[in-house]
């Protein structure tokens, strides 16, 4: 605070009669107080400089030592860093955290300014909830709050569904949270250095960003068999991309040979505590988002890191809360890892360009005791119900999402949470990362699913104006025509004979059967294409 600010607060202050500190107050700032006095202890109080911040076992706090550190409460969360609280004349400076090692946040013991957290609270005691509280306040530097909102499908299918749009991360992905507190979490030689690693996935793609927004030098090791447009948003990003190999096998074994050779450090996802401590904020932000929860359901299988990290808060705040996984009924990643006790020993990386993410098993030991302590309910979903969710989400929320992304909502679409009708229910669309070429896929195929899309084939005579009469009667039924394939070449019924095969969109199943009905009254040889 400058010295006019300073002046005018004091005139103001003396004016009124002293009134008791508040606790929050007290509890907050130690050296608030009322009146003259108050104005008489901001002028005697030194300036603030960074080595008066730093306690001398901690971190470095954004205020004095108080005589007795506190736990932020998670309630307040909201009020640290809001503009809003801050006036035209008030100095900020931009400190940097030190002390923030490794040891911090994994199951060390607690020091004596530290509440001890109980190994059930936050599932085995891998990841404690003061790591994630501490992650969410200091994760508000670099990535940014996702809205969780209220959405127009809820109801089409009986309960308040909510939204956790986690798609609106710059990089499209989740991962961004857990990403940014694990570079921030290395020693300062270890980001000079830089970092290494070998996958074109949302993490590498996460990694990519904030290693070179924080100026890490980041280095991506790819086969040659990746999509281009992958190698080209991780250059966008700024990471230096090298194709290497003809496999995934190939570039990995590359990366960390460069890595031991020029002192990189090599990154994979892994379920590391600060990894784990970042992906947990998401379900601080949707406990705090919504409100009288009843339920949260979140992709599973290779995505076990973010389902146990966000499930950890989640069930610290509210056990009630019900934590449900979902996995692709092609690969049942987790509840294989369930049936034989212990995570996947093999993690090889599968390429496959729908379900890379869901597929990949990249939780270790950590992820998996935790999912095992704190989920309630794991369910597998076809590719059918996940293909339908992408087409509903982009029809009714205008959100583009993958099958990470829309898993969530397909365990709804296929009914297999039948006891959530009538509860509150939050889904997290945790990725947007679909290729273009592949989204028309989805979306062609996901209208053929809900009976949108319609294609049938009808032997007519070769006399002229009989195609215009099939034309006039899918017009008098509103059907949209798509395609018209006119042949006679191969038609084996009579050479004076035509086959038509039409592709039409109508408005959804009814209309539908209404049309097969009608054109099958006046063509006895339709062939209606069931999908």
């Amino acid at each position: 605070m400058n010295l006019a600010a300073q002046f005018l607060f004091s005139r103001s202050m003396s004016n009124k009669s002293p009134k008791k500190a508040s606790s929050d107050q007290e509890e907050y700032d130690p050296f608030w107080r009322s009146g003259e006095e108050g104005a008489q202890r901001s002028r005697q109080r030194p300036p603030v400089s960074p080595d008066s911040c730093r306690h001398n076992n901690g971190p470095m706090v954004n205020r004095c030592p108080a005589p007795q550190q506190r736990a932020i409460n998670p309630e307040r969360l909201k009020d640290f860093g809001e503009d809003e609280y801050l006036g035209k004349d008030v100095k900020t400076w931009e400190m940097t955290v030190t002390g923030l090692s490794q040891a911090l946040l994994s199951n060390s013991p607690a020091t004596a300014e530290r509440r001890p957290c109980r190994a059930s609270e936050t599932g085995g005691g891998h990841v404690r909830f003061e790591d994630i509280s501490a992650a969410a306040f200091k994760i508000q530097n670099g990535v940014q709050k996702t809205p969780c909102t209220y959405s127009r499908l809820s109801k089409q299918y009986g309960m308040d569904i909510y939204l956790k749009k986690e798609y609106l991360h710059y990089t499209g992905s989740v991962k961004e949270r857990g990403v940014w507190y694990l570079l921030t979490s290395l020693s300062q030689e270890q980001q000079r250095k830089g970092v290494i690693l070998a996958a074109d996935s949302n993490f590498s793609m996460a990694v990519a960003h904030h290693a070179t927004e924080l100026h890490i030098p980041v280095f991506v090791i790819v086969s040659t068999n990746t999509l281009p447009g992958k190698v080209k948003t991780c250059r966008d990003y700024g990471a230096m991309v090298i194709t290497y190999g003809s496999s995934d096998n190939d570039s990995r074994s590359h990366a960390k040979k460069l890595a031991s050779e020029n002192g990189y450090l090599y990154l994979q996802e892994e379920d590391s505590a600060p990894y784990l401590a970042g992906l947990g904020t998401m379900g601080l932000e949707v406990y705090e988002q919504v409100t009288k929860l009843d339920a949260v359901i979140l992709p599973a299988g290779g995505e076990c890191n973010l389902l146990a990290g966000a499930a950890a808060p989640i069930k610290h705040l509210n056990p009630g809360i019900a934590v449900i996984g979902v996995e692709p009924e092609n690969y049942p990643t987790l509840q294989q890892a369930l049936k034989v006790g212990h995570p996947p020993e093999d993690s090889a990386y599968t390429s496959h360009r729908f379900y890379a993410e869901l597929a990949n098993a990249s939780f270790g030991s950590n992820a998996f005791q935790m999912t095992k302590k704190l989920i309630d309910k794991i369910v597998t979903v076809k590719e059918e119900d996940i293909l339908q969710a992408i087409l509903h989400l982009m029809e009714y929320e205008r959100a583009t999402v993958d099958a990470t992304g829309a898993i969530g909502l397909a365990a709804v679409i296929a009914g297999k949470l039948p006891e959530l009708k009538g509860k509150r229910v939050a889904i997290a669309l945790c990725s947007g990362n679909l290729d273009v070429p592949l989204l028309c896929q989805c979306l062609d195929r996901a209208l053929v699913l809900d009976n949108r899309l319609c294609k049938f084939s009808i032997q007519l005579s070769d006399c002229t104006g009989d195609v215009a009469k099939l034309l006039e009667i899918l017009a008098r039924e509103e059907a949209r025509v798509l395609n018209v394939i006119h042949e006679r070449s191969f038609v084996t019924s009579d050479i004076f004979s035509v086959k038509v095969t039409c592709v039409i969109e109508v408005r959804d199943r009814t209309q539908a059967l209404q049309l097969q009905r009608t054109l099958s009254e006046r063509y006895a040889t339709i062939t209606w294409l069931e999908r």
